[in-house]
């Protein structure tokens, strides 16, 4: 059994813990692998294998990933995870980790019942982004094209203080003209982030469907559109400055205004594995303390 572990963290806490868990691990007969930067920031003292893309963890045999860190770290596992169905945990040692599946001391009293199977499966839609006739929209951002994301895409206006305009097609049908700062269209997953302080509704992760919801619109009876998930959108944008700013995630691109986006359900889903006696409620109620009035 393989255990790929992955952090953005590189402090003096990261490493005592991580020594820690990997001792659990080494406890149970376990091979764990490791990020490759995580590896080199770190130094911990093994010759562990590495890896540092999709192509490398899949030859690698994972069976399960460990992601040590915030919502953020989670959300990047999708660029090494991919389509390769390999469950990701999600131990919090950030801030609010919404999406993760254990705190730091959690995950010590539920190591067996991971490695047994005995968890549920979330199995969470992702958008996949294209641009018709362009293989290099995303050619001006330092990072690799991934055109991929587990949370929200979200467009932007970039050097400029003037709000942009967003044509938009749901299947080809006209939806209308955005005026606004930006639009952002949502997983289930991505509903109680971004799309959550702009106004868009919260879906449980079960939902099929997408959210678009509009950033600071000019048109005041402009309200977030929830559409079924198989629906395939497509923007057009307008505005002063030749350039606008794309994020999928946490991920920052530029986009030339001149290309259409196309944004779709990609054919893979990433499995985030929880005990069973968490729900979704449950998390909204204690981490976003969701209905809670100082009445009560």
């Amino acid at each position: 059994m393989k255990a790929a572990l992955y952090s953005q963290k590189s402090d003096l806490d990261t490493f005592l813990y991580l020594s820690k868990f990997i001792s659990e691990m080494d406890q149970r007969k376990v091979e764990v692998v490791l990020e490759a930067g995580l590896a080199k920031n770190l130094q911990l003292g093994k010759n562990f294998s590495t890896f540092s893309n999709c192509s490398e963890l899949e030859q690698l045999g994972i069976d399960f990933f460990f992601s040590f860190g915030g919502d953020g770290t989670i959300l990047n596992a999708l660029t090494f995870v991919q389509n390769l169905n390999i469950p990701v945990i999600g131990i919090n040692t950030g801030r609010l980790g919404f999406l993760a599946s254990f705190s730091k001391d959690e995950v010590f009293f539920n190591i067996d019942k991971i490695l047994n199977g005995e968890m549920e499966i979330s199995q969470r839609s992702v958008l996949e982004v294209t641009i018709p006739g362009s293989d290099s929209a995303f050619s001006m951002s330092a990072n690799p094209a991934f055109p991929f994301a587990l949370n929200d895409l979200c467009i932007t206006r970039k050097e400029t203080t003037s709000m942009i305009s967003i044509d938009s097609w749901i299947d080809e049908k006209f939806l209308t003209v955005f005026w606004a700062d930006g639009l952002i269209i949502s997983t289930p997953t991505g509903s109680t982030a971004y799309n959550l302080s702009c106004g868009g509704p919260i879906l449980s992760p079960e939902n099929e469907q997408f959210v678009i919801t509009p950033i600071a619109p000019h048109n005041l009876n402009v309200r977030p559109i929830v559409l079924p998930e198989n629906a395939i959108i497509k923007l057009k944008v307008e505005s002063r400055v030749p350039t606008i700013s794309v994020s999928l995630d946490s991920r920052l691109y530029d986009w030339d205004i001149q290309h259409e986006i196309t944004i779709k359900k990609a054919d893979f889903s990433l499995n985030l594995m929880f005990p069973k006696k968490i729900n979704f409620y449950d998390k909204l109620r204690e981490r976003l303390n969701w209905g809670k009035d100082q009445r009560n």
